[in-house]
């Protein structure tokens, strides 16, 4: 057929994408990842306060103990059997990404520094400075070009993954656009791992990169694979106003403090035991609140990192120092920083096992992507970055095996041959709209509609207008450039369609969630958990039919820990 023929194919080249690529390299596939982005400006890059692991360096700790403050983090709607694989890997990949060069803060005795996170019972973040990501995603990447010297590991960099193929059953790769070369590409893998990232840029305010567009979730729809747990978007506390650009929560790790306009520590009214570093959700719910009762300044409140002294702060915290600088025109040694919560990671995603591997032969996703569920309804800060180098590395290691005990591809060109159709038939479209102004109406709505609280009304009119708004891209969207070098006018466009597709999604899972847990809060109709009726996992699957997402439910795996209240 052609030249791109694999064992296993990965679909982005972050963490978790680079450490599935190593992964499957390193058992025996011949492997190719594949990326729209040069894998160094993935946004996993961005990520700064650190990665949970229970090494006990910095007090007692145990993987029992990160187990079950993972469980009780996710409003117990985690997996217990993936979270605890997960909580008793972790040290281990955190040695193994040391050997490779990473370079981690140390403490006075020479070993990994770990500082406090929110609802963490121990200090178990390990980080570089706050500057984590950056130093994890060059490591990574250092390691995926040595392989790539030995010619069994290919990365094809600015390529837009568009549809993926299925043929006797089986995910046999995928239909991609060569961004650098224009035209599309059939790429052919035994197996493929979708490792896209997340979808932030479904809200106008967010920590996220524009890349960040929700292509694997709507990918794996297309395809008839399941999502799960779709309505829990987690809001960040501390995103810089008015940019949205983070700020770690490293900084209230450290000891900052959170003041509204009066200079008042507010947490103490929501959070009177942890303060600042409840969990994410807590902790966003109670400065939107502060904001709404008017004790913030242009909605926002203030991080206050004053009392820590310059001397910390530029050790310890020099990223979110000069961010604050750059972007706000404060420096926090004197100043508080105007900050306010905004869209950040998405705990729902492709449905998978724990090895990765979805109901369709031969696909499998890791990352934010994916939904194991080791973050159920509220992930922990530094949980992320552990989750996509030990899932990364599981999903690459059981695609490979796979792979490598299975038959050769049966794939022919013919959906190549299609897509080239489709492509042509929206390049030929001349009057229309323009796709960034069904992307402002989406990303405005959305934060107005699916934020920090959730309303019933609300919810159903953001519905009406996804529906519109789909309805407006399905009559055709104007991609005013035609050409086929570096166009992005054209991928932009088609990452629209991803974008209202799990929009859909999250929003009918939301308005059918009648409780409140974690990230998905409606205290007007249904201020509290309803362990009776919601204690399981939501499951979307595409309705092609309809064109329409269809929903249902999933017990969640428990192995240990019943449901109790959460207090703090």
């Amino acid at each position: 057929m052609s030249e791109f023929q694999y064992d296993v194919l990965v679909i982005g080249a972050g963490c978790a994408g680079m450490r599935a690529a190593i992964e499957a390299h390193d058992t025996g596939a011949r492997t190719a990842m594949l990326s729209k982005l040069h894998p160094t400006r993935s946004h996993s890059g961005a990520a700064e306060g650190g990665i949970n692991a229970a090494l006990g360096n910095t007090g007692e700790d145990s993987p029992e103990t990160h187990a079950f403050d993972t469980v009780k983090g996710s409003d117990y709607l985690g997996d217990q059997d993936a979270i605890e694989i997960f909580t008793k890997e972790a040290p281990g990949d955190i040695y193994q990404l040391e050997h490779w060069g990473a370079i981690f803060s140390r403490n006075e005795e020479g070993k990994l520094a770990q500082r406090p996170f929110g609802a963490a019972g121990s200090p178990r973040t390990v980080f570089s400075a706050d500057i984590t990501g950056h130093v994890l995603i060059h490591v990574l990447y250092e390691q995926v070009m040595k392989r790539m010297e030995t010619g069994t590991l290919k990365v094809y960099e600015e390529f837009f993954a568009w549809r993926l193929v299925e043929s006797d059953g089986r995910c046999q790769g995928v239909i991609a656009w060569d961004l650098l070369n224009g035209g599309l590409r059939l790429v052919t893998a035994k197996t493929v791992i979708l490792a896209t990232g997340g979808m932030g840029r479904l809200y106008r305010t967010t920590t996220n990169a524009y890349a960040c567009t929700g292509d694997g979730p709507a990918l794996a729809l297309k395809i008839g694979v399941p999502l799960k747990d779709m309505e829990f978007m987690q809001f960040h506390p501390t995103t810089l106003f008015p940019t949205g650009i983070l700020l770690t929560e490293g900084c209230r790790g450290e000891g900052a403090y959170l003041i509204n306009k009066d200079g008042e520590r507010f947490m103490k009214r929501y959070a009177p035991n942890a303060m600042e570093l409840a969990s994410r959700d807590v902790v966003s719910r109670s400065e939107q609140t502060e904001i709404d009762e008017g004790r913030g300044v242009n909605g926002s409140i203030f991080l206050d990192m004053r009392h820590l002294g310059a001397e910390k702060i530029i050790e310890r915290l020099p990223g979110s120092r000069e961010l604050s600088m750059t972007f706000a025109g404060l420096d926090p040694i004197y100043d508080p920083v105007p900050v306010r919560p905004g869209a950040h990671y998405h705990m729902g995603g492709v449905e998978t096992d724990n090895w990765g591997a979805t109901e369709l032969e031969g696909l499998y996703a890791s990352g934010e992507t994916a939904c194991v569920s080791v973050h159920g309804a509220n992930r922990l800060g530094g949980n992320s970055l552990m989750e996509t180098i030990t899932f990364g590395r599981r999903s690459g290691k059981a695609a490979a095996e796979w792979a490598l005990s299975h038959t050769a591809m049966t794939l022919t060109e013919s959906p190549l041959r299609d897509a080239e159709r489709e492509l042509e038939a929206l390049l030929e479209i001349d009057e229309g709209e323009r796709p960034w102004q069904i992307r402002d109406e989406l990303g405005t709505s959305m934060l107005e509609n699916f934020g920090v609280f959730r309303r019933e009304d609300q919810m159903l009119d953001q519905l009406e207008i996804i529906d519109e708004l789909r309805e407006r891209y399905a009559r055709g969207v104007v991609v005013e450039d035609k050409g086929d070098v570096f166009n992005t006018d054209l991928t932009q466009a088609i990452e629209l369609g991803y974008m209202l597709d799990v929009a859909a999604c999250m929003l009918q899972a939301g308005v059918s969630r009648k409780e409140s847990r974690g990230a998905h809060a409606r205290p007007h109709d249904y201020p509290d958990r309803d362990d009776e009726n919601f204690l399981k996992h939501s499951i979307t699957r595409w309705n092609h039919d309809g064109d329409a997402p269809v929903l249902d439910y999933k017990p969640v795996r428990m192995t240990r820990w019943e449901p109790q209240e959460r207090k703090y």
